[in-house]
C-alpha cells in the first residue's frame, strides 16, 4: 500500500486539523481574550470545537476507508474536509476581522459538512 492511498490521507488531515484545532482553542482561549469581543471569541470556539469534532470523523473515515475503499466514503472524506476548511475557517476569519460577509460563507462550509455525514452513512448502508 502506498503512502498516498486515500486512508491514509485522510488519517494524515485528520490529525492535522486535530493539531490545527487544538493550537487555535489556545490562541482563542488565550492569545485573543483581551483583543476580540466575548461575541468573536465565542464564533472562533465554534470553528475550533467543529474542527476538532470533524479532524475526529477524518480519521474514522479513514479507518473505514481501509475496511470498505468505497467511492462513496471516499467523496465522504473530501467534503468533510473541504467542508470543515471552509466551515471552520470563515468563522476563524469572521472572529479575527469583524467583517459579516464571512458569515454568508460558513453555510457553504455547513452544506459539505452535512452532505459529507449523509454519504458516510449512504456508503456504510451500501456495504
Amino acid at each position: 500500500m502506498d503512502f498516498f492511498s486515500s486512508h491514509k490521507i485522510f488519517f494524515i488531515l485528520g490529525s492535522l486539523l486535530g493539531f490545527l484545532a487544538v493550537a487555535f482553542g489556545a490562541f482563542g482561549a488565550h492569545a485573543l481574550k483581551t483583543r476580540i469581543s466575548h461575541d468573536s471569541q465565542a464564533i472562533f470556539e465554534i470553528g475550533a470545537r467543529y474542527q476538532m469534532y470533524h479532524a475526529l470523523l477524518l480519521i474514522g473515515i479513514a479507518i473505514i476507508y481501509a475496511s470498505f475503499p468505497t467511492s462513496m466514503v471516499q467523496i465522504a472524506g473530501w467534503l468533510i474536509f473541504s467542508g470543515t476548511l471552509i466551515f471552520s475557517g470563515s468563522l476563524y476569519i469572521l472572529a479575527l476581522t469583524a467583517i459579516s460577509a464571512w458569515g454568508a460563507v460558513t453555510p457553504i462550509g455547513g452544506l459539505l459538512l452535512l452532505a459529507g455525514w449523509l454519504l458516510l452513512l449512504i456508503g456504510f448502508l451500501r456495504t
